[in-house]
């Protein structure tokens, strides 16, 4: 598959973006407020249908955001049902959430991921460097 990565660097409203298809790892860091979180996301849902054409065995992807706004986390949803369709078509594809210790609500948004979607999603503490 001859597809490109691509990459969105962070800014203090959007998420840095890495979808790496020759490797398989795609990774969502920093903080999601977009104004236009549609206009922001539909690259991204754009490039995961074409990945879901030819996916990779295994794919890996790293949720690591410090917040996000409601528009957003119903984007990110979004992500994760491709995701789910992906590993529905038998395909590996493992999800970490990673949150602060102490944030409560972002643990529990990802637990209502793992509620919401038949897909493996392991929520994991971020280590504090």
């Amino acid at each position: 598959m001859d597809m490109e990565a691509l990459r969105i660097e962070s800014t203090h409203k959007t998420p840095r973006v890495i979808l790496d298809p020759e490797n398989g790892i795609f990774e969502f860091s920093g903080r999601s407020i977009p104004e236009d979180s549609v206009g922001f996301y539909t690259p991204i849902f754009d490039w995961l249908d074409q990945y879901a054409k030819q996916p990779l065995p295994m794919t890996h992807v790293r949720f690591d955001l410090e917040y996000f706004n409601t528009s957003s986390s119903k984007n990110i949803l979004e992500v994760l049902k491709r995701l789910e369709a992906i590993y529905a078509a038998g395909h590996e594809v493992r999800v970490t959430w990673y949150y602060d210790e102490d944030d409560e609500d972002m643990e529990e948004t990802g637990q209502d991921y793992q509620a919401l979607l038949n897909l493996p999603i392991e929520l994991s503490v971020k280590v504090q460097s």
